[in-house]
């Protein structure tokens, strides 16, 4: 291991076999770095309950393991068929002596997001943080190969359950709670190649402001993540072994992100140490300006 960015992590990924949806860890031949080895708890989360959907794998498994180590219970949301990522998760967050509570179904149903928040509050205790990070990622040739029922999915997976959740979840939380949204730099970036993709990321921007207005007067932070290509199963769904091998060398600091890398971002948003930081994007990127 190497303090250079540009060389800490993996550069390259090689024979990286494609995925279906919804994309697995364990199918994954370069597994990511979720922080399992690295992250070091500072008590910042102690006795703090979260709600991370996503939370099987990719950015949302760093996160949960992240929390877990800074004290807090977790409970994760996910899809029925990432049933086995979503233990594996669940398996660090104990090893970390914490409790974590499996909450799979599909996000996009509208009841499901009141589920997933009254399950944590009844099951965990409360709900101090709530992560929005589950997403579909749609990808596009042309304006004509835009699936307009996939687009709709989109929009009920990347934007409606967001406002669902935090519906659902702010009558729950204190003065001092926190809601954290993954949106992408695709919200300013808008590769031709995934408009639809990039426009829920920009609603997710607009939206993490909005809330931020609306909910600062209760003593509830809203922020949000904007992640730049980061290594998790959502990558071999959409792109070709020649853009997988050499994802991320088109940044600055020239290589993909780990899941990992991100933790720290949403672990200050989380606790007391971001306690002045509300409707904010920040950008992990690899160098990427998204301004």
């Amino acid at each position: 291991m190497t303090d250079d960015p540009r060389t800490s992590q993996p550069t390259r990924f090689p024979d990286e076999p494609h995925q279906p949806r919804p994309g697995l860890t364990t199918a994954m031949r370069t597994k990511p770095d979720h922080g399992e080895d690295s992250y070091t708890g500072k008590g910042l989360l102690d006795g703090k309950v979260a709600l991370i959907t996503g939370g099987d794998s990719g950015i949302g498994r760093a996160v949960a393991i992240a929390y877990a180590r800074e004290g807090a219970d977790v409970a994760i949301s996910y899809l029925a068929e990432e049933q086995g990522d979503a233990e594996e998760t669940r398996s660090w967050v104990q090893k970390a002596g914490r409790r974590c509570l499996l909450l799979p179904g599909d996000i996009r149903d509208r009841d499901h997001c009141g589920a997933l928040v009254a399950r944590t509050v009844a099951e965990l205790g409360g709900l101090d943080i709530l992560v929005n990070n589950a997403a579909a990622q749609t990808i596009n040739a042309g304006l004509d190969s835009i699936d307009d029922d996939e687009m709709q999915g989109a929009f009920a997976a990347n934007v409606f359950a967001m406002i669902r959740l935090a519906k659902a979840a702010a009558p729950n939380m204190k003065p001092g709670s926190a809601i954290i949204n993954t949106t992408s730099e695709q919200a300013k970036v808008a590769t031709k190649s995934m408009i639809v993709y990039a426009a829920t990321k920009g609603a997710i921007s607009s939206l993490t402001v909005g809330l931020s207005n609306l909910l600062a007067s209760d003593g509830i932070r809203v922020n949000a993540v904007a992640p730049g290509p980061i290594w998790t199963p959502i990558q071999p769904i959409a792109k070709s072994p020649d853009e997988l091998e050499t994802l991320g060398h088109d940044t600055p600091i020239g290589r993909a992100g780990q899941p990992g890398e991100l933790a720290p971002a949403y672990v200050l948003l989380a606790s007391a140490e971001g306690s002045y930081m509300s409707g904010n994007v920040i950008a992990v990127t690899g160098g990427v300006p998204i301004s």
